[in-house]
């Protein structure tokens, strides 16, 4: 099968170019497994992490890539939950120990990660991880939906919000886009600003429903009541704090931080950042039922879902876009499209 493989984490600046198409051997599945043959795989900043080695995965070569759609194709052993021919999705929990906290448990294995991954014709999966989808979702629009939709609504509950208060949303990607959504339908009254350092995301935030736009650091209207950050800088850590009103929370949706400006975290200022009883909490990877609530949540609203399509083998140029901040909704890898 085709794959765009990782051999060595490398810098972007350095290697612009880490992901090498790949011949390798279709997977079997195993007792409780599915193969599934993918159609389409978003791309997420967290393989930026793992290809620049913050959150390293712990064998190389592998296949990154955790937001996938396709179809059932193979069965394992004892398997009674899903069918071959069934449209299913896979995010980025793999597997883990199916209870309430299975994304802090050491048993947490992540797709594409910690196993090969969606950037490639086939994969395996535990069946109990591949998702039924909505069927008004386009193979393409529902990539985003198993990550970026998925641990968004689990960030939208951590932050604690009630209807009528005030949400930010800092940084303005393929999470942002649906959580801007997801929040106008769950909280109608609830006031939603979006903080974005390019013209282009203030103007797409605003095309969606948000009540105000602005830049990272300028004061919006009111103090937020919550802010959700889903950018992978320190910047807009401290500037959220700022405006925060007081009781408010910060919750930082990434699984690791870039280092370039963690140099500003130097000059926070308990007074002016953090007194006043502000909270920060942070979201560590998602669980089986946060995929379970939210899809039924995404097509009840329906969630809108921005996507630019690439072909497998432009994978490096995707995540190149991702990182220079080229982005529009999201990002997704059409695996039936061949150059």
């Amino acid at each position: 099968m085709r794959a765009m493989v990782l051999s060595a984490t490398a810098n972007f600046d350095q290697n612009p170019s880490p992901l090498v198409l790949t011949e390798m051997p279709k997977p079997k599945p195993g007792r409780g497994e599915v193969l599934v043959e993918i159609s389409v795989c978003g791309v997420c900043h967290t393989e930026l992490d793992e290809i620049e080695g913050r959150t390293p995965p712990p064998f190389l070569p592998v296949v990154p890539g955790h937001e996938i759609v396709g179809k059932v194709v193979e069965l394992g052993p004892g398997c009674s939950e899903r069918a071959v021919g069934e449209r299913v999705g896979i995010g980025w929990i793999h597997a883990s120990t199916g209870g309430d906290d299975e994304n802090l448990s050491d048993e947490f294995r992540a797709t594409g990660r910690d196993v090969d991954g969606g950037y490639a014709e086939f994969i395996v999966v535990p069946e109990t991880y591949a998702f039924p989808l909505p069927a008004q979702f386009s193979d393409a629009e529902a990539a985003p939906l198993l990550c970026a939709g998925g641990v968004g609504y689990r960030s939208l509950r951590l932050a604690n919000i009630e209807d009528g208060q005030v949400l930010g949303l800092t940084g303005f990607g393929g999470s942002g886009h649906l959580v801007l959504q997801m929040a106008k339908h769950l909280y109608p009254d609830a006031q939603l600003y979006v903080f974005a350092r390019s013209a282009e995301e203030r103007q797409f935030a605003l095309e969606l429903g948000a009540d105000w736009a602005g830049d990272t650091e300028e004061e919006p209207p009111a103090a937020p009541h919550a802010i959700i950050d889903t950018t992978p800088a320190w910047r807009p850590v401290l500037a959220a704090l700022k405006c925060l009103r007081p009781g408010g929370r910060l919750v930082i949706n990434a699984i690791r931080k870039e280092s370039g400006d963690v140099g500003l975290m130097g000059t926070i200022s308990y007074q002016e950042h953090l007194w006043m009883e502000k909270e920060v909490k942070s979201v560590a990877n998602v669980t089986r039922q946060d995929i379970r609530e939210f899809l039924p949540l995404a097509a009840a609203i329906p969630l809108h879902v921005e996507v630019q399509q690439y072909p497998l083998e432009r994978a490096n140029e995707a995540l190149r876009d991702l990182r220079d901040g080229h982005v529009r909704g999201a990002k997704v890898l059409n695996i039936s499209v061949v150059e």
